[in-house]
């Protein structure tokens, strides 16, 4: 399953990659060095993530469906809960006793929140939307997770219009962070 496509593709991709990692984590013995930089991998894909869900899905189903708000409040309430586990996993060694304790809490909200998107939003929204509408949310999806951050901000602006002006100019700091110290640079 390739990035492109529609939004509901490019998310559930997304989604999948993830537990990729997941389970990448889970294979390697506790306390492997290699849990810590799969964390931080984990970490950059789904900041990103939902960063581009936060700018661009969660105002297409405020739109499209009739009990929207409700619906995309809870998925923000999901990501902030996600994000501060994210920031309190980026302070931990793999040898650190929380950082499984913080792992296995990251893997169940992600995996609760996927499940979710996944058998009941990603569904609705496509008998909600056009077509067309789908493949240009996928677009601007695309484009949002190359400029959004890649490290948890759990104190900044989680909806429109603050968050789309603020997140490419803390995408780039955390880029030039993560290429200063090697972050992400799986091998």
């Amino acid at each position: 399953m390739g990035h492109g496509g529609d939004v509901i593709h490019e998310l559930t991709t997304d989604h999948r990659e993830v537990e990729e990692i997941f389970a990448q984590i889970e294979a390697l013995p506790i306390g492997d060095k290699r849990r810590k930089d799969l964390a931080d991998q984990a970490t950059i894909e789904l900041v990103r993530h939902s960063v581009a869900e936060e700018m661009h899905l969660y105002p297409a189903v405020r739109r499209h469906l009739p009990d929207g708000d409700a619906i995309a409040d809870r998925e923000i309430q999901d990501h902030s809960e996600a994000e501060q586990t994210m920031k309190d996993l980026e302070g931990c060694e793999a040898d650190d006793p929380q950082f499984d304790q913080l792992m296995s809490r990251l893997m169940r909200e992600i995996r609760e929140h996927v499940t979710d998107e996944e058998q009941n939003l990603f569904p609705r929204l496509r008998q909600a939307a056009s077509p067309e509408d789908l493949e240009k949310l996928g677009e601007k999806v695309r484009s949002a997770k190359k400029t959004a951050p890649t490290r948890p901000h759990p104190s900044a602006p989680d909806t429109p219009p603050a968050n789309k002006l603020l997140a490419p100019g803390a995408g780039m700091v955390d880029r030039i962070r993560d290429a200063l110290s090697g972050r992400g640079k799986t091998g």
